[in-house]
């Protein structure tokens, strides 16, 4: 599929999915509805951004986990741009749970907003695209999961629900093809969180392969990929500097 022209569809893309955005508009993309659940002035700058590389932008505070909200977005997409050609899953949290008092919500909550609210917009979009003829959904999971390696602690729901959407890909990719390509990208240090230190920033680093992090424009390149191969699905691309080596 040509990224040009394309409509593009992004959940919680505040971070990484910024510059991913901005790529795919400087390729030609002319249409992106984005969510946000608390990043509402990321998302608007976002916006303005966009509309200057030729854009038609829409901005909607959703709850990915709520089916009734995913439903409304879905209508409100077809009504504004009458198709979705690519689905980007980048919605998620990342909460540290300490195992001495981790409590039954908490897994509900971290599996909801880590891998139901994946499951939900592929569900209401998969159909639309297949009767389209085509269409291109990539699934944002993470390296550890990716690999099969618990590296932190404080993070089982996080975890497990990544595993899930990585076996949902593979599934989906099985049951919607040949129309639909579905793949999932699971990224390794590419940006430092906030509130990480200087120290554990240089870490990092230090122990990723690479010795360095790879920034926003390369998971971009690895969407980018999968949005132009006709021949790649179900597969989960690992971004991450080596990080799973060591």
């Amino acid at each position: 599929m040509e990224i040009s022209n394309t409509v593009i569809v992004i959940t919680g893309g505040a971070r990484i999915g910024q510059e991913v955005a901005l790529s795919l508009a400087r390729d030609g993309a002319k249409g992106f509805f984005l969510t946000y659940l608390t990043s509402q002035t990321i998302m608007e700058e976002l916006a303005c951004q966009l509309r200057g590389l030729g854009a038609k932008v829409i901005v909607k505070k959703v709850n990915t986990t709520i089916e009734t909200e995913v439903e409304q977005a879905v209508k409100v997409i077809l009504k504004e741009f009458g198709r979705i050609d690519v689905l980007i899953n980048m919605a998620s949290t990342y909460i540290v749970r300490k195992k001495e008092t981790l409590k039954l919500q908490d897994w509900i909550d971290d599996y909801s907003n880590n891998a139901t609210n994946t499951f939900l917009f592929m569900n209401k979009i998969a159909p639309i695209m297949r009767k389209q003829g085509q269409g291109r959904i990539i699934n944002f999971v993470d390296w550890t999961a990716a690999s099969r390696r618990t590296e932190y602690q404080g993070y089982s729901a996080y975890y497990a629900a990544k595993q899930a959407v990585i076996g949902l890909t593979e599934a989906f990719a099985l049951e919607y093809a040949p129309e639909i390509l579905i793949n999932s990208i699971a990224p390794g240090p590419i940006i430092p969180p906030p509130d990480l230190s200087a120290e554990l920033i240089t870490q990092t680093a230090t122990k990723t392969p690479l010795k360095r992090w790879g920034g926003g424009a390369e998971i971009a390149k690895a969407v980018k990929f999968f949005i132009r191969t006709n021949f790649v699905t179900g597969e989960c691309l690992r971004v991450d500097g080596g990080r799973h080596l060591v």
